[in-house]
């Protein structure tokens, strides 16, 4: 079933959307209350670890995208544990605090996988959510080695494969001739000054994190971006609840992201925000997250 609105029930829904409503300009440096900061032993190298809640109860893992980090999920990571999961997150190699992971070598789809089936491995299943460029990687995961997953949900994820740039609504009608390290130079540039609209401390904190993020990761990863897999056939088929979803004013149109949706047999919801639902409307998503991982359980 494909749904484009926001949470299944819509007095849950009209109370998220007032609890983001409400959401201030927080430091983004403080971990949340209860949280654990840890080191993970990847095939690339260690890898900056987040986790909250009971390590008993079932697991979520949420996966960051190129030039993010695992403080992207910040007002995510206490509902969901509050809700009864033990949820988890890490930066990925090149990115934040784990910037060391993968240098002298080349950041592949394979150096992103191999880490990840590893940080699966290591906690066992859970609910994979990948955010960005990380979805990508969620799908090459769930295809290989969909027993390590419990849900798959694709946040603001291009929708499409090839160079997934020249679908951007504002990069598309130059991706054609960009190359990647021009196509990261672009997207470092809109985000240090700012054309994501963010409240100052996050501003702070987003141009902080590229004092310590590898360049060269960016540019390799913008490489990757630019020769995406179509995956769509092989994630239909897997018995997996998945989810697509995305803001309103994303990178990519909406349309596209339900397409995508509908063409992997996962729900659709969508936001009234841009490519961030995890910072902007974190009440909204985990409220369809937790519906997602409802539909597992049953």
């Amino acid at each position: 079933m494909i749904v484009s609105t926001g949470s299944r029930n819509r007095g849950a829904s009209v109370s998220a959307a007032a609890l983001d409503a409400a959401l201030g300009d927080i430091d983004w440096t403080i971990p949340p209350s209860g949280s654990v900061l840890s080191r993970f032993r990847a095939p690339s190298g260690e890898l900056a670890v987040v986790s909250l809640g009971d390590p008993t109860q079932p697991r979520v893992v949420l996966v960051p995208g190129a030039t993010g980090s695992k403080e992207d999920f910040a007002l995510m990571l206490p509902i969901l544990a509050r809700a009864g999961y033990f949820v988890q997150s890490f930066d990925l190699a090149g990115q934040y605090q784990s910037h060391l992971a993968g240098e002298g070598s080349t950041y592949t789809y394979q150096l992103f996988i191999d880490d990840l089936v590893a940080f699966l491995e290591a906690g066992g299943p859970a609910h994979l959510l990948g955010y960005s460029f990380a979805g990508t990687i969620a799908q090459l995961v769930a295809v290989r080695r969909p027993e390590l997953l419990l849900s798959l949900t694709l946040l603001s994820t291009p929708p499409g494969s090839g160079n997934v740039f020249a679908r951007m609504r504002w990069l598309g009608p130059i991706a054609p001739v960009a190359s990647a390290r021009h196509g990261a130079g672009l997207m470092i540039w809109g985000i240090v000054t700012n054309k994501n609209r963010v409240p100052p401390r996050r501003l702070q904190f987003v141009r902080s994190r590229f004092a310590l993020t590898s360049r060269r990761s960016v540019d390799e990863i913008v490489g990757l971006m630019m020769a995406s897999p179509d995956l769509r056939d092989r994630l239909r088929r897997l018995p997996l609840p998945k989810l697509v979803a995305a803001g309103s004013r994303d990178l990519w149109p909406p349309s596209a992201h339900e397409r995508f949706a509908r063409d992997i047999g996962a729900e659709f919801r969508i936001y009234p925000t841009g490519h961030s639902p995890s910072e902007t409307t974190p009440h909204q998503l985990s409220a369809d997250l937790l519906d997602l991982f409802a539909d597992a359980r049953r």
